[in-house]
């Protein structure tokens, strides 16, 4: 009886899996606040902002917490590192990071800077990429580069202090053109003037693009990546163009200085096991995004480094003293 007991359990288990139920996976660890505050200077719609709010569809299977997106505009992200670097380091705020809070640092007189936070976990590495509107006379980055030549041509980026705003100088450069370099607050709005004709091109993220690129709004003229994206095999590479010019960023969350060793532990945990989450990995995978997580050690090396480099950079350019 026993041994038929068994095989019982073992077929319900079986027809559970292959009817895609599975077996439960493991309760949320244990976090030492109720609720959480991922805060973004990006707009609604704009890439760190869909970042935070698909993750936290995922987020409370593996901390057992209340996330909440709060967006803190202005100053190309200087209120809201302000906001979270003057915060508790208690666990409770936290701070999206991407390449734009180390040049916001570095080339404006700000409060805070990305030194007066500590880098918790970064995630992705994602693509920046070139887009146009769909029904435009652009259909490819040649296309745009020879309408600039011609004529100034008008290119749009996130804000002033951002990866966008060096891959689009670098290409200007590379390129030999004078496009004028048009900033905005977010993505959002830097897709408003892409498709309404205002700019000729926009260099921003898949995630922030996914909603215009699947009602066949805006394409994709050319990814800034070292290879071309699996997601998007028939955009070739701004490099495979012609431009010596390659560019990705970073993704991950930073928080006040003086984070307990045990909250950095629970968020490096708890990415590890979300980028393994089969209904995630379909999140990000359709957004070309690479996981690549470090911990607190390995990502604040990383943001250092960059900054370095981006510092030595942006005095080269004359954008920074």
């Amino acid at each position: 009886m026993g041994k038929l007991k068994a095989a019982m359990r073992l077929a319900v288990a079986a027809a559970a899996v292959a009817c895609g139920i599975g077996i439960a996976q493991a309760a949320p660890e244990a976090y030492p606040q109720k609720v959480v505050t991922l805060v973004t200077h990006s707009s609604p719609g704009g890439g760190s902002d869909v970042f935070l709010r698909e993750m936290i569809k995922y987020l409370n299977r593996y901390i057992d917490a209340t996330f909440v997106v709060e967006n803190v505009q202005g100053g190309s992200g200087a209120r809201a590192m302000s906001k979270v670097a003057t915060s508790k380091p208690d666990g409770a705020t936290f701070y999206a990071i991407t390449p734009t809070y180390v040049f916001t640092s570095l080339m404006s007189k700000v409060p805070s800077t990305y030194k007066d936070m500590q880098p918790v976990v970064t995630v992705f590495s994602d693509a920046e990429v070139l887009f146009t509107r769909t029904d435009g006379p652009f259909k490819s980055l040649k296309d745009v580069i020879a309408h600039a030549k011609e004529k100034r041509g008008r290119w749009g980026v996130a804000n002033p202090a951002s990866l966008e705003r060096q891959a689009a100088e670098r290409l200007k450069k590379a390129a030999g053109v004078n496009a004028a370099i048009v900033s905005h607050e977010g993505g959002g709005d830097m897709m408003i003037n892409v498709l309404n004709g205002t700019l000729d091109v926009g260099v921003g993220e898949i995630q922030e693009l996914r909603s215009q690129l699947e009602a066949g709004k805006v394409r994709l003229v050319a990814t800034f990546n070292s290879k071309r994206l699996d997601g998007y095999p028939n955009v070739p590479t701004v490099k495979e163009e012609g431009f010596d010019v390659v560019v990705q960023k970073f993704r991950g969350l930073a928080g006040p200085k003086g984070q307990p060793p045990e909250v950095l532990a629970i968020w490096e945990r708890a990415m590890r096991s979300l980028i393994a989450d089969p209904d995630y990995k379909k999140v990000y995978a359709a957004e070309s995004l690479v996981p690549e997580v470090q911990g607190s050690a390995g990502a604040t090396k990383l943001v250092d480094d960059f900054a370095a480099e981006s510092e030595a950079f942006l005095k080269e350019a004359g954008a920074a003293k």
